[in-house]
């Protein structure tokens, strides 16, 4: 019986999640506008969750590529 190691799936996965949730920051950005400390939240957000998109491909990218 043979055994294979498949690949993961995950860095694609929590790349999408996350840069899903940098849009929900950038649309919060336009809304708020108005509201400095909301587009300022807003900002962070965004930012955070785009640097944690390129680190989840980075941390769980395919290694042997």
């Amino acid at each position: 019986m043979t055994e294979t190691a498949t690949g993961s799936d995950m860095d694609i996965g929590l790349g999408l999640a996350f840069a899903v949730v940098a849009v929900v920051g950038a649309i919060g950005m336009l809304v708020a506008y108005n509201d400095q400390v909301v587009a300022a939240w807003s900002f962070a957000l965004a930012m955070v969750a785009g640097t944690l998109s390129v680190a989840a491909i980075h941390l769980y990218g395919d290694r042997n590529a």
